[in-house]
């Protein structure tokens, strides 16, 4: 009996001890303290969103030592800081949260990201009730959906294009965001048989471009070059993406499709400019363009209009000869129709018909510091839903002087005038040079004299142009090393220019005319922008001296 009253003892201590354990550890429930988060269930990309964290003690009892984590939605900007998980103290919640006391703090940020997708925002409060030791954690969340993308992103792309035949298209894109968007990168996703050739700006890869900067009402184009290979009728997507990279990732905002069918071709259009298909103009040239179109399908093409359209500020529009076309100079087009050309009335399979016209090159125009450089003229021809463009590129100009003087402020020149036989006069030569359009490498200068004529040695103006001048008295060729030259130089910029002496000693032969001083200067440089070398001339000089009105025709005739 008395064993049975000490175990009874024991048993009811114990079970005294697990009820206050069992009180201490349940005293407290954690719904007691609401934790929120308040702000906008849809916003804009890039839009300011303010996240309102809100927590109030409900309960009876102190809650010490709190500490407040906050995360911003995946890829968020924040507005102040760089840290997208923000840790505040117990000192910065202000201190201990007591029975009825509320508290809310203010969070705003950017939200990166694509329309429709959901960003989640989440708030954990911890904190330690007073009198126990267990610290108690309180978590919640808050989704904003992304409505709207303030960017305008779409593909420049024909629906229809010609197997294994090059085509251009572009992606244009334009910012409504209040926002400096940087890092920005464009990326295209090529169907399979999608051949890159060529892209304007240069890619960072064959399909991925750059973007420093995008500000609010800026945009741009990217254009791209290709070719792509299929059956007749398949049809291929093009996808392109625009967005930003962060922390190693692709943050994608904005997104474009386009379907591309491929189609048999049905016309064949060619192009030659005086007989050549590529042929390589020069200013003042007079172009004679014959448009070639083959019916290369299987039916008869029936009732069609052909349309010129001609690009580039070379062209002298007034000149412009188009018989049976007719020519619309405001938007400088040309346009044949069936009632006129036969073959346009009627082109049965492997028929080709042609249209010609006529036009002059302006021998210059303007050059404004690097507009004007590389000039080229375009023609797009259309014809029956076939778009074909053409290009070709214009030389540059090379102008060059060569002027001869006795009375010169250069040198100061003396014997008599007019020359007589078997006495020495000299002469002042200049010799100047004038690049236009395109920069040119490796210019030069050259003339021969007479076998009576010398290089007076010496004389040469400016000074540091010496080192550039040669003269081979076998050969009697003088020979002036120019060097490269940019576009404009001597339109934009000062020209190079070289001053130098002769003497003139008379043979008997030539009393009582003018005695030769310098034969034809002629200039050759390699053209940059064509690849072609260029050759322009002056004509030679003798003693009449033509630039210099002081000695005229009884000066100029030896005695």
């Amino acid at each position: 009996m008395k064993k049975l009253i000490i175990f009874l003892l024991i048993l009811t201590g114990v079970i005294g001890l697990l009820g206050v354990y069992y009180y201490q550890k349940n005293i407290y429930s954690k719904d007691v303290l609401k934790l929120e988060i308040l702000g906008p269930n849809e916003a804009e990309a890039l839009q300011e969103v303010k996240y309102v964290v809100k927590y109030k003690n409900n309960g009876e009892v102190r809650l010490d030592e709190p500490e407040l984590v906050f995360e911003y939605p995946e890829y968020a900007l924040p507005s102040e800081g760089n840290s997208r998980r923000v840790i505040k103290k117990a000192e910065d919640l202000g201190g201990a949260i007591y029975p009825g006391e509320e508290r809310t703090f203010v969070f705003a940020a950017r939200l990166l990201g694509h329309e429709g997708e959901t960003k989640e925002a989440k708030a954990t409060l911890t904190y330690q009730p007073k009198n126990l030791k267990a610290r108690y954690t309180s978590q919640t969340s808050f989704v904003t959906v992304i409505n709207r993308v303030p960017l305008s992103f779409n593909f420049d792309l024909t629906s229809k294009v010609q197997a294994n035949k090059e085509f251009k298209f572009s992606l244009n894109y334009f910012s409504n965001i209040n926002y400096p968007l940087t890092n920005v990168h464009l990326i295209v996703d090529y169907p399979n048989g999608f051949e890159f050739i060529s892209a304007n700006p240069k890619s960072l890869e064959r399909n991925e471009w750059s973007i420093e900067t995008l500000n609010n009402a800026e945009g741009g184009r990217v254009e791209i070059s290709g070719q792509l290979s299929g059956q007749i009728g398949e049809e291929k997507l093009f996808r392109a993406r625009l967005g930003i990279w962060q922390e190693g990732e692709f943050v994608l905002l904005k997104e474009t499709t386009k379907a591309v069918s491929i189609i048999r071709p049905a016309l064949y259009i060619t192009q030659q400019i005086n007989n050549n298909p590529k042929y390589v103009a020069q200013p003042g040239d007079l172009l004679h363009y014959e448009i070639f179109f083959k019916n290369i399908g299987d039916d008869f093409l029936n009732e069609m209009f052909l349309l010129v359209t001609l690009e580039g500020e070379a062209f002298d529009f007034s000149t412009l000869q188009a018989p049976d076309g007719d020519f619309t100079p405001g938007q400088n087009s040309i346009m044949w129709d069936w009632h006129k050309i036969k073959d346009l009335q009627v082109l049965p399979p492997q028929r080709e018909g042609k249209v010609e016209f006529w036009i002059k090159l302006k021998s210059d125009w303007e050059i404004k510091d690097s507009t004007g450089k590389n000039p080229q003229i375009k023609t797009t021809v259309y014809l029956n839903q076939v778009k074909e463009e053409f290009v070709n590129q214009i030389k540059s100009k090379l102008m060059v002087q060569q002027k001869g003087y006795y009375n010169d402020e250069v040198f100061g020149n003396n014997g008599p005038l007019p020359p007589v036989v078997g006495q020495p006069t000299t002469y002042t030569i200049i010799w100047q040079v004038t690049n236009y359009y395109n920069d040119i490498k490796n210019c030069q200068m050259r003339a021969v004299l007479p076998t009576n004529v010398n290089l007076v040695g010496g004389k040469f103006f400016p000074a540091e142009q010496m080192d550039k001048f040669t003269f081979d008295q076998q050969s009697r060729e003088l020979i002036w090393q120019i060097g490269d030259l940019p576009a404009g130089t001597g339109v934009t910029t000062a020209p190079p220019l070289i001053s130098f002496q002769v003497v003139l000693i008379p043979d008997p032969s030539q009393r009582g005319r003018p005695a030769d001083l310098i034969g034809p200067a002629k200039v050759t440089g390699e053209d940059q922008w064509t690849g072609n070398l260029l050759e322009f001339s002056a004509p030679g000089l003798n003693t009449l001296l033509p630039d210099d009105p002081s000695v005229g025709e009884a000066g100029g005739s030896v005695r």
